[in-house]
């Protein structure tokens, strides 16, 4: 049988047998506006950052990681730090 092609074998026919279609179904299930689909999640923000590869010194990012959950966004801090201080003021 096809993988992809849903068990038909039911184990209930009364629909007084389905499942009880509680909160966590419904946190679960996805949300539409008419037939567009809704993301869930973060809205997306007004200063997007850029997804870029970059290769940094084993110590660097040894040290950052060790700093634990969020150390990306704690380097990134450090280097936004950084440009502000040494930024060219505009005339």
């Amino acid at each position: 049988m096809n993988e992809n092609k849903q068990n038909m074998n039911s184990t209930w026919v009364d629909p007084d047998d389905a499942p009880e279609l509680d909160d966590a179904f419904f946190a679960a299930a996805d949300l539409y506006d008419g037939k567009k689909l809704v993301r869930k999640g973060r809205p997306k923000s007004n200063a997007a950052k850029v997804a870029l590869t970059v290769r940094y010194s084993p110590d660097v990012v040894e040290f950052f990681r060790n700093t634990g959950e969020g150390w990306q966004t704690r380097m990134n801090e450090v280097l936004m730090n950084y440009v502000n201080t040494h930024r060219e003021p505009v005339n």
